[in-house]
């Protein structure tokens, strides 16, 4: 029988990090510095991406948030294996079977 710690294990172990390709929305309560920050078309101001659409904050070297303690607001709140998580996941699954990429805003 898998424990909810061993089935969160299992699925963040098993994902393409589709969370940390995600458009994060910068709330003025945020203390994100601006270089790694920039703004999108409608004025909103978003956690900037790498060349390859990660986060800049993921630490490559360890793959994980590098500013985990003050990361944004949206992102503490992105539960994993929660509900918006499965939701990535499938909709990231059903898109790469299909050969639809995942849009990136």
């Amino acid at each position: 029988m898998n424990t909810p710690t061993t089935s969160k294990k299992s699925l963040c172990a098993s994902c393409d990090a589709v969370c940390c390709r995600l458009t994060v929305v910068v709330q003025p309560e945020d203390r994100i510095p601006d270089h790694l920050t920039t703004h999108t078309f409608s004025g909103l101001t978003v956690m900037a991406r790498n060349e390859e659409g990660w986060c800049v904050a993921i630490d490559p070297a360890r793959m994980c948030c590098a500013i985990y303690d003050a990361r944004p607001v949206v992102c503490r709140r992105f539960a994993m294996s929660g509900p918006c998580c499965r939701e990535v996941r499938e909709d990231y699954r059903e898109r790469s079977v299909s050969g639809i990429p995942l849009k990136l805003y």
